[in-house]
């Protein structure tokens, strides 16, 4: 079983003395139900009692006499012939957003049993026409991270480097080997068991990755026509399909802005296609960043434009697959689209990490990849360079224009550098970005 890092968030949620329900939320296939189901409720409770409203839409009859929980948990005992031990018993709400009184009732459970250990998970709970906000504790779960890929690897040493940020030669090559893999591999579950479980060559294990991507994709855009109707459908799919394909003007340069025009015959504005970006959002299969134009200020969000920003997808590993990237390719790293992918790679760490939405900064000609806030409450220049040349203008005008008090650069290729002036960062350490 794959671990994942999100364990913690709710072995604390169990810890509380009172609770409201907890909400995983994200992206279909990311590996909710085996998180809650098996990794933290086999090990945890003494039974869970899932109920799977996507597998069994009869389910709603549950809620047939209303959200009372106590009412609830009695028909849930009905149903499942099991008696519900409210102190030892984990109740699963799988698929929660397919059944909307069961949404409704987390509400009730919160103010009425705080006691109780109730979980729910969904793949599109954005897109709900109503939720219990300030009734639940809501935690997203993202691909597999960079880290959580390391774990995977089985190298317990190799990951004990990356988290203490180990400096020397072997610990790079072999954290840079493997973050070429993940590049290809991406953190949807079944494709990382895919590739460290399978048999043969790496060749034979590319090519089941490759066929688990090929099926990733095409549930995603079966989904489409099942949430959102035909023609909206039809709009959908073609943001989806356009947020790699728009990369061929980037070539390894700064990604740019997701443009209109030419996505949809005959839409050509932001608020021609609002619509299915704010659907593809909502699903999590693609995260936004916000440039901003001159001098960045506190709070950033305020100086964002609603109708500027770049679109990254989710996961790298599909981002690679839908640009036809082999895993020759990826080991290579002389494709023209490395840039984006490191890009990529780094918006969707950062995501991992609850650092969403993010901001870059531009200015005339100049333009960085990424903008944080430290703990400090300073904001902190961050460039990605795909390789190890590491000069450009961008970061040395914001460094002459500002002269913030701290600056960073991630970076790839064979060999660690320092600079006086700026933090470099080999890429695989993109997760330390949350820790500013």
């Amino acid at each position: 079983m794959l671990h994942r890092l999100r364990i913690d968030d709710l072995l604390r949620w169990k810890q509380q003395p009172s609770r409201k329900p907890l909400l995983l939320d994200g992206a279909r296939q990311v590996g909710k139900t085996v998180l809650l189901e098996q990794m933290f409720g086999s090990s945890e409770f003494r039974k869970v009692h899932t109920l799977d409203f996507r597998k069994e839409p009869d389910l709603a009859e549950l809620f047939d006499e209303g959200l009372d929980p106590w009412r609830v948990i009695a028909n849930v005992e009905l149903r499942l012939n099991a008696a519900v031990d409210l102190e030892h018993d984990l109740i699963f709400f799988d698929e929660i957003g397919e059944c909307q009184p069961a949404v409704d009732s987390l509400k009730y459970f919160a103010e009425v049993l705080p006691n109780a250990f109730l979980c729910a998970s969904g793949s599109n709970i954005g897109l709900l026409d109503s939720f219990p906000v300030g009734r639940v504790d809501q935690v997203k779960l993202s691909p597999l991270c960079f880290e959580e890929f390391v774990i995977a690897a089985g190298e317990p040493r190799l990951l004990e480097a990356l988290r203490d940020r180990h400096r020397s030669q072997i610990a790079h090559r072999k954290l840079w080997s493997l973050l070429l893999d993940y590049y290809f591999v991406g953190g949807m579950p079944e494709a990382v068991k895919g590739w460290f479980d399978g048999h043969g060559s790496a060749h034979a294990r590319a090519k089941q990755v490759e066929h688990t991507h090929r099926l990733l994709v095409a549930g995603f855009e079966r989904d489409f026509g099942k949430y959102a109707g035909r023609l909206h459908a039809q709009h959908i799919g073609a943001v989806f399909a356009n947020v790699p394909r728009q990369l061929g003007t980037s070539r390894d340069a700064s990604v740019r802005r997701f443009r209109f025009s030419g996505v949809v015959d005959r839409k050509r504005r932001y608020q021609d296609l609002r619509s299915p970006i704010d659907w593809l959002e909502a699903a999590g299969l693609v995260l936004k960043c916000y440039p901003i134009d001159g001098k960045p200020r506190v709070p950033l969000l305020a100086q964002t434009r609603q109708n500027m920003f770049k679109l990254y997808l989710f996961d790298v590993g599909l981002l690679g697959h839908m640009l036809g990237l082999t895993y020759a390719d990826q080991r290579a790293q002389d494709v023209d689209y490395k840039g984006f992918i490191a890009e990529n790679f780094v918006q969707a760490e950062l995501s991992a990490r609850g650092l969403y939405p993010t901001f870059g900064w531009e200015q005339g000609q100049s333009e960085l990849e990424f903008i944080l806030r430290d703990s400090a409450g300073e904001i902190v220049p961050v460039e990605v360079k795909s390789g190890s040349r590491t000069r450009a203008r961008s970061l040395r005008s914001y460094l002459q224009r500002y002269e913030p008090r701290r600056a960073l650069k991630l970076y790839g290729g064979p060999r660690l550098q320092q600079s006086e002036q700026v933090e470099m960062w080999p890429l695989y350490h993109a997760q330390f970005l949350a820790e500013l």
